[in-house]
C-alpha cells in the first residue's frame, strides 16, 4: 500500500500497488478529476506516492 497526493486538491488517498505493472493512471476519490504520471515517471506512484512501484525500485 501506499498513499497518492491529488496535484488538483491535496486529497490523500491509500493503493494498492500492482506489483507486475505499472498505474499511469488513478481517479481522486475527492474531487473526482483522473491524474495522470508525469512524462518522467512510469506510473502515479512514482509521481505522486509516498512510495515507489516496484518496477522504479528494481
Amino acid at each position: 500500500m501506499a498513499t497518492l497526493t491529488c496535484p488538483e486538491c491535496g486529497h490523500k488517498q491509500d493503493e494498492k500497488i500492482p506489483t507486475n505493472s505499472c498505474m499511469p493512471f488513478y481517479l481522486c476519490s475527492q474531487c473526482k478529476k483522473t491524474i495522470a504520471a508525469k512524462k518522467e515517471d512510469c506510473c502515479v506512484f512514482c509521481s505522486y506516492g509516498d512510495e515507489k512501484c516496484p518496477l522504479k525500485k528494481n
